[in-house]
């Protein structure tokens, strides 16, 4: 894919998601709809009560309209399942901030009715990767340093990629806590997938992948202009679950669980955290 088709979508990506910012922050504070933070987090948090939510439809809706029209138009079909799955699960995420907007609390789906809704999303999404995404998309790729191996998974891809599904959407939930933290840190993420295929097209053939990473990061861009400290919006589960979704597919994609795990060390200590502190809490 050419250099100049990469940088014409990014601008694209980020200059929408610049301009429907004010309009969709405008839009939730006549909704009302406000962050409701939780009485037994940080002091330093309450403060933050008020501010408008649901702003992951800052990114994610330019990022699915840049990559379905390139899709469609240049028959990058690449393209069509990781910003499918993004809107998917954003969606999810979309109908747990709105139920909290209607209760006024911080209690939107019930966990099943979360947890199941991700499920059923991921059921699909691996589901179609194992029958429509080539024969060899259940042989992944161990590239370290000098030491290569792949391994063949065979059907044991499907409860794999549900898996990494399920555990990517949850653990970059759990990294939006504070001002451009998780919209920062997904956009290296994502900018780190692009760079990978585009710099070895041989290691990722999928020039589709070139590109999708490259308008999240763009489209992030655009949302961190109303994220940075002090935030003028959040970007919810609408946000963080979409994105999640969306480094879950590449990682799929790319067939190489190390990218996720090495570029996004971030989010997995973030869970491993936040499991320890619960556990704690509990005991």
């Amino acid at each position: 894919m050419k250099l100049t088709h990469i940088l014409i979508m990014m601008a694209i990506t980020f200059g929408a998601g610049a301009l429907i910012g004010p309009v969709v922050i405008s839009l939730m504070r006549k909704l009302k709809a406000s962050q409701t933070e939780r009485d037994d987090g940080p002091r330093s948090h309450l403060k933050k009560q008020g501010t408008p939510t649901i702003g992951g439809l800052i990114f994610l809706i330019p990022i699915a309209a840049a990559a379905l029209t390139y899709a469609f138009v240049n028959d990058a079909h690449g393209l069509i399942l990781p910003a499918v799955c993004m809107l998917a699960f954003g969606v999810t995420g979309f109908l747990d901030d709105f139920l909290k907007i209607i209760k006024r609390n911080k209690d939107g789906l019930k966990p099943w009715q979360k947890m199941g809704g991700l499920f059923v999303i991921a059921v699909c999404a691996a589901l179609w990767l194992y029958f429509k995404g080539g024969s060899d998309m259940t042989v992944l790729y161990f590239d370290m340093f000098n030491w290569h191996a792949t391994l063949d998974i065979k059907w044991g891809f499907i409860p794999y990629a549900v898996f990494v599904m399920l555990a990517t959407t949850n653990a970059v939930n759990l990294t939006d806590g504070l001002d451009g933290l998780c919209g920062g840190s997904s956009a290296i993420v994502f900018a780190m997938f692009s760079c990978v295929a585009f710099s070895d097209p041989e290691l990722i053939p999928d020039s589709s992948m070139q590109l999708f990473g490259f308008i999240c990061a763009a489209g992030l861009l655009a949302f961190l202009l109303y994220n940075y400290h002090p935030a003028r919006i959040f970007m919810g589960d609408t946000g963080s679950l979409a994105l999640g979704g969306g480094l879950a597919v590449l990682t799929l994609l790319t067939r190489r669980p190390f990218m996720l795990l090495i570029g996004g060390a971030l989010f997995v200590i973030e869970a491993l955290s936040d499991i320890i502190q619960v556990s704690v809490f509990k005991l």
